[in-house]
């Protein structure tokens, strides 16, 4: 039989090679720093609402029941005290309780792969379509088992459009009527719209769309963002990433503050978040989690904020 003769030269390019290029898509470099900047300027920071090294995990990779797949982006609404995400296969809504049990499933008409939905206020939501790269208005009622945006107000981005890579999670800002908008990746950018009116359709819309501060700077260190969300009473925004399986709290001026891993080990975790595309902040300051295909998780505070 003849011996296969191992180039040892070549073997070490190609695993150095392999090295960079990880170290390249993951951003591990950038990581690093922030990680250390974030530390460095912890007691800056440790006393607001949102300090996410003080998390732990209190419910772990619950499966709901009732759901098997894709569930996508997350919003908590206020008035219910409970929690929506959407499903694309079919597209669907699900409201969740804040402990992980489904509540009941509403069907969608007039989208094909909803990714993010955000509650606005009265029964108002906002769904984002990545297959139309569009952002649909819907009115979910405590009653609704059906809904339908066709001919309802919505506003196409046509920005960067890759198929399946294009916006995923939304987050409404209710003090200054904003929308956040976040696009997963080729490249990743987080866009602010503003001038909408969500509950006079017959106005039309005057928006201004311009992109949040930090989206061009080397603190977008994720390799991708599956979702966000704005925590109003602190004016943070969180942005989540899948392949990086991180979440990072920004301050008001983009700056990162913060940062959850959701790795194995972290924060009391037993294992690493699969697949994390959906994110948001209860009014407790409890932060709940989505994984595809339908597993919970909620992380809470250990300890108050210092002088709260």
């Amino acid at each position: 039989m003849a011996r296969v003769k191992i180039c040892k030269p070549c073997l070490w390019t190609a695993l150095l090679g392999i090295g960079f290029l990880f170290i390249w898509y993951f951003k591990v470099l950038a990581l690093g720093y922030y990680w250390l900047t974030t530390s460095v300027n912890a007691a800056q920071w440790e006393r607001s609402a949102l300090w996410l090294p003080s998390y732990r995990v209190a419910v772990e990779g619950l499966p709901i029941e009732g759901l098997t797949r894709n569930t996508s982006g997350l919003t908590f609404n206020e008035k219910t005290g409970t929690l929506f995400t959407v499903i694309n296969r079919p597209p669907q809504v699900a409201e969740l309780t804040t402990d992980g049990r489904l509540l009941r499933v509403i069907e969608i008409d007039g989208v094909k792969d909803p990714e993010g939905i955000t509650y606005v206020e009265r029964d108002t939501y906002v769904i984002s379509d990545e297959d139309s790269h569009s952002m649909y208005w819907a009115q979910i009622g405590p009653d609704t088992q059906r809904v339908s945006v066709a001919g309802k107000s919505s506003l196409g981005l046509s920005i960067d459009t890759v198929h399946n890579a294009s916006f995923e999670g939304v987050s409404w800002d209710s003090a200054q009527h904003r929308l956040f908008v976040v696009k997963e990746k080729m490249p990743l950018r987080v866009l602010v719209i503003s001038g909408l009116d969500v509950f006079n359709e017959s106005t039309g819309f005057n928006i201004n769309i311009h992109e949040w501060q930090s989206s061009s700077a080397a603190s977008l260190f994720m390799s991708d963002l599956s979702s966000l969300t704005l925590h109003e009473p602190t004016g943070q925004l969180l942005l989540l990433s899948d392949e990086s399986a991180l979440i990072v709290a920004y301050a008001p001026n983009g700056k990162p503050i913060s940062m959850l891993p959701l790795w194995r080990g972290f924060h009391g975790l037993r294992q690493k978040v699969p697949q994390p595309e959906g994110l948001a902040v209860g009014p407790d300051g409890a932060i709940y989690v989505l994984s595809e295909p339908n597993l919970f998780y909620r992380f809470e505070r250990t300890a108050a904020p210092a002088g709260s």
